[in-house]
């Protein structure tokens, strides 16, 4: 079982929303943000805040920290991606999913959620899912391994939403290349719903918090709306 951080709610959980923090983070990193996400208490939703394995980060000086994948490239996004990691990380997410799927919680009921590197695994591992998810959230990252994904990915999600929100001036991960990623998911027929934000930080800001604590609203509400009929 890899270490994470679990925030459930008072009452059985009916969702599950399964968050990637980024490079060097823990789970804590975003636990703190789940009561201003402002879901409703009728939606009962089970937090998953899982810990990346440390590891040596080539471009990092090879410093050991907390990483979903190693970075050799200091173009975020571009060749020379570390394949074997991504996809070590993306059967992390399987686990964590399978073990939801224990506790009564069904695939179609999971979001997958992430900052960075986490959004870029919880593209790639949502996108090539057996099983179809309830969502995929990406902040201020990226689609890893963009060539291989229209071959890779498994139709059962085609019709999985996904949020995307990115900084128009982040340092780490450019607007440019997050907008060539959304470019292609809408090219592969991806509902992608893409926000911007006026940040000059690799980070969220209380607008995208809003956003996402809206758009997580909206998709658990509609999965509750479709057990009704």
């Amino acid at each position: 079982m890899v270490e994470r951080i679990e925030v459930s709610p008072a009452a059985d959980p009916v969702a599950t929303v399964i968050w990637l923090h980024g490079l060097g983070a823990d789970g804590h990193d975003f636990e703190p943000i789940v009561p201003h996400l402002k879901i409703p208490a009728k939606i009962p939703v089970r937090f998953v805040f899982p810990h990346a394995p440390v590891m040596p980060v080539t471009i990092n000086m090879g410093m050991r920290m907390r990483a979903w994948y190693d970075i050799t490239n200091p173009v975020i996004g571009m060749p020379a991606e570390d394949r074997v990691g991504i996809e070590a990380a993306a059967q992390i997410v399987r686990d964590l999913i399978l073990e939801q799927n224990n506790s009564g919680i069904a695939t179609s009921r999971i979001i997958l959620a992430g900052f960075s590197q986490g959004g870029a695994i919880a593209l790639f591992a949502g996108l090539r899912h057996h099983e179809q998810l309830a969502g995929i959230m990406a902040l201020s990252s990226y689609l890893p391994l963009a060539a291989t994904t229209e071959v890779e990915r498994n139709l059962v999600n085609q019709d999985t939403p996904i949020f995307f929100g990115h900084g128009m001036i982040d340092p780490v991960i450019s607007i440019q290349v997050a907008e060539q990623s959304s470019r292609l998911l809408n090219k592969l027929q991806y509902e992608v719903d893409w926000h911007t934000y006026a940040m000059m930080a690799h980070s969220v800001s209380p607008e995208e918090i809003e956003d996402i604590g809206n758009w997580l609203t909206k998709r658990l509400d509609q999965m509750n709306g479709a057990e009704a009929e």
